[in-house]
């Protein structure tokens, strides 16, 4: 059986020796501290297309749950086009985003088995901290289609009840530290 940091540090060294060939300040290695507040580790990429261009590839995934009566696992990924205003990684930028998902989570004693997929738009800035670090805030809204079993919390295969929910409104939040290459 693999170790799991032993994965994460290999991934990371293959990340960073993909992006070393780009000068320029092409490729950024970004993570957003707001989804550590729920212990869920996350890994975005940046590129930068040209000048004012870049495509953001981001996902987060947590294994594991906190307690018995409240918890969420789950694993998603959010790529996201964005228009910078001045020049990549500097200043204010829009950016047009989806995303999609699976989750089982559990509280008042139902579980909800499921995925998720959608889309929307975004806002936000980014401050450079020195030659290397970023500091970036976003905020995004839009449309998420949620279909899903929900069953009560109790092993039961035939109370499983299929359900959808569509969601509008906050799909994209962050506070995130960046090292560009």
């Amino acid at each position: 059986m693999m170790d799991i940091n032993k994965t994460i540090r290999t991934l990371l060294c293959a990340i960073c020796m993909t992006a070393m060939p780009a000068m320029a300040q092409n490729v950024a290695l970004k993570t957003n501290t707001l989804y550590y507040a729920t212990a869920t580790p996350n890994l975005a990429v940046e590129i930068g297309l040209d000048d004012q261009w870049t495509l953001d590839i981001g996902a987060a995934y947590k294994p594991f749950k906190l307690n018995d009566e409240h918890y969420a696992r789950f694993w998603f990924a959010q790529p996201e086009a964005r228009y910078w205003f001045c020049e990549k990684f500097e200043g204010h930028f829009v950016g047009l985003h989806a995303h999609g998902g699976q989750f089982y989570c559990g509280w008042d004693d139902t579980i909800y088995d499921g995925y998720l997929a959608g889309a929307g738009i975004s806002y936000g800035y980014d401050w450079i901290l020195s030659p290397h670090w970023n500091l970036e805030a976003t905020i995004g809204v839009g449309f998420a289609h949620l279909w899903y079993d929900k069953m009560p919390n109790a092993p039961c295969v035939k109370c499983k009840e299929p359900d959808t929910y569509n969601y509008v409104g906050v799909t994209r939040l962050g506070l995130t530290f960046s090292y560009i290459f």
